[in-house]
């Protein structure tokens, strides 16, 4: 109903439906077997997509405004935005305020990731519903990790900078609420989650922010301070990662939990060097106001970005390429080998050690490109 009412329709039925339960929820949040959706000749505006069994389905976009913005939307709960934002926090913000979003959304991430996997609910039907995404189809629907991302990510942002810069309480809580809310409309839009998904998602977040926010000076100190926090920051993801509740059969949830969790361990160990050995870079620095200041200010933010992003893109297409020919060699598999890959003793160091040196790199070597560039 909510497709329908923003323009979103789906072009044709025809065929039935197998529904295996063996084969988990993509046969259930697919097109059922055989079926098609399809669009009448002459139709304007007709997306498709490939489902997991095959099967296509075509719908009429009604509305372009609500279709753009909701699959905007959806890719803010997604590795494009983590991968870009959470590192321009840490070049042009404030370290501090880096470090409790990435506390918080690796938690947050991982209990959400565990939790599709115990509870095991099904995505929405296809049909009735047209799905957008393929990619997360074989995951389990509850809770929407959108929409925990989502909110943990504005909500532990605006209290992290309520104090340390000057702007209106109001204007910031707004702006948290409406990212997350169009992150969490995106998901019903899209046709990947049910409302109670959202709901379940965006409450369980709110429930870990309020529990963690207590503790987050005690736990920011400590990662800072404590001598045993790089072996802490690798063995506990690693463990968690190997551990990770298993399926019948194959989902991106244990790949996309090791990326999230090894991401934040590469950045927490660098979190650790830069207080052992380095100056704090970006961080207290102010400027008077004035358009000349400004125009220099984004210059600078921009570089840093720009620079940054590159260094950290290149990072994980070279370690990519590295530890996949390491475990090739050492299991005996082809570097396009994709079922390979998905075993345990491949995925999770390839996406763990992949990811780690993405976070490493984003915070220490990419820092120290920045100095020597003349970019702080």
């Amino acid at each position: 109903r909510f497709q329908r009412s923003c323009g979103l329709f789906p072009a044709g039925e025809e065929g039935g439906g197998s529904g295996d339960p063996e084969e988990g929820p993509r046969d259930r949040g697919a097109c059922n077997g055989a079926g098609a959706l399809r669009c009448p000749a002459g139709g304007a505006g007709v997306r498709s997509g490939r489902g997991p069994q095959g099967c296509t389905q075509k719908y009429i976009v009604k509305n372009y405004f609500y279709y753009y913005l909701f699959k905007f939307s959806a890719a803010l709960g997604e590795e494009i935005f983590y991968i870009t934002f959470l590192p321009f926090t840490y070049w042009n913000i404030d370290h501090s305020v880096s470090r409790r979003m990435v506390i918080v959304w690796s938690i947050v991430m991982y209990i959400g990731q565990v939790s599709k996997d115990i509870l095991k609910w099904p995505r929405p039907l296809s049909p009735p519903v047209v799905k957008l995404e393929m990619r997360t189809n074989a995951e389990y629907g509850m809770p929407s990790t959108h929409a925990m991302a989502a909110t943990a990510i504005s909500f532990s942002f605006f209290i992290a900078t309520m104090d340390l810069y000057k702007y209106p309480f109001e204007l910031g809580l707004v702006a948290a609420v409406v990212f997350s809310t169009l992150v969490c409309l995106s998901r019903l839009y899209t046709g990947m989650h049910t409302v109670l998904d959202v709901i379940g998602g965006a409450l369980i977040s709110a429930v870990l922010l309020v529990l963690l926010y207590p503790a987050w000076d005690t736990i920011d100190h400590l990662l800072l301070t404590s001598p045993f926090c790089p072996l802490f920051s690798i063995v506990v993801p690693l463990v968690l990662c190997y551990n990770y509740p298993k399926l019948d059969y194959y989902s991106p949830t244990r790949g996309d939990t090791t990326t999230i969790l090894g991401a934040a361990a590469g950045a927490t160990v660098g979190f650790w060097l830069n207080n052992q050995y380095a100056a704090s870079a970006y961080a207290g620095k102010s400027a008077q106001p004035g358009f000349p200041v400004i125009t220099s200010t984004m210059v600078l933010v921009l570089a840093r970005f720009f620079v940054g992003i590159w260094v950290v893109l290149l990072t994980r297409w070279v370690m990519k390429n590295v530890v996949l020919s390491v475990l090739g060699y050492r299991y005996k598999f082809s570097l396009g080998d994709l079922a390979a890959q998905r075993r345990l003793e491949v995925e999770v160091p390839y996406k763990f050690v992949t990811y780690s040196s993405v976070g490493f790199t984003a915070t220490v070597i990419v820092p120290l490109l920045h100095e020597v560039l003349g970019l702080l």
